[in-house]
């Protein structure tokens, strides 16, 4: 009688395992969008440190965006999703208010081959906020945050009106939101959009503040806007359409 116990747990604990590893599987290889178009954006807001109250109206918002211009995407908080089959399904990679530490070092290699191979990268608001350890990161995203002010209205200097994030905006850009001070700004970002401090209390990075960048970074394209603290954000027409452009921007082909 204990040999057909036994042998009846083992056969649950097998079974148990069996469902493990197929879940496993199935997280780290999410559904691809559906759709035929080659324009697929994975959005990522995992979080590991303080948590945007802000991040489902971002995700609808760039949700609504991908219906509108005719791409995929897929909205997770699953790290697993980054490895290299699960990567090749799509063109970029959103960091939407990601913090803290929020992949493995098998992950970061994957991520790490994808802009290498290629693949776009947009960040929002807190994409700075992430990644602290890994210096890769932070040369691939443009600094890091340091700290912010209260919450209040700003004069933003759009500097470079030839990019999709930008040629549509004004010289000067009136606009309320949480305004990051950053540290180890890198000086091969092409900037965007420079903070006034002479506008606002509380930035400490002086007449050089940048607020929204872009580069080219070991075969990927790079857009970063750190716009987009407050929910009211996803839902302001003009900062849709900049983090917009900054999607285009990102999904070309390098070397166009």
């Amino acid at each position: 009688m204990k040999k057909h116990i036994t042998t009846a747990a083992s056969v649950v604990f097998l079974l148990f395992m069996a469902a493990s590893l197929i879940s496993c599987t199935e997280e780290s290889r999410p559904a691809v969008p559906d759709t035929d178009s080659q324009d697929k954006l994975l959005v990522f807001t995992k979080t590991e440190g303080y948590r945007h109250a802000s991040i489902p109206d971002g995700v609808d918002a760039l949700k609504a965006i991908a219906a509108e211009k005719g791409w995929g995407i897929y909205h997770t908080e699953e790290a697993l999703v980054f490895n290299p089959d699960s990567l090749s399904t799509y063109r970029a990679v959103i960091f939407l208010s990601t913090t803290g530490d929020i992949l493995n070092e098998t992950q970061q290699e994957a991520f790490k081959g994808f802009i290498q191979n290629g693949g776009g990268f947009a960040g929002i608001h807190a994409a700075t906020d992430t990644e602290y350890e890994w210096p890769w990161y932070g040369n691939m995203v443009g600094a890091y945050f340091e700290s912010h002010p209260q919450i209040q209205e700003a004069r933003l200097e759009v500097i470079d009106r030839n990019h999709p994030s930008t040629d549509f905006l004004p010289e000067e850009w009136i606009r309320t939101d949480e305004w990051y001070n950053f540290m180890d700004i890198k000086p091969d970002i092409n900037v965007l959009i420079n903070l006034d401090e002479s506008s606002y209390e509380g930035g400490n990075n002086g007449e050089n503040h940048p607020i929204a960048w872009y580069h080219e970074f070991e075969g990927g394209r790079i857009f970063y806007t750190g716009g987009g603290h407050t929910s009211e954000s996803f839902s302001s027409e003009p900062f849709l359409n900049h983090v917009t452009g900054g999607i285009e921007y990102v999904l070309q082909n390098p070397e166009n």
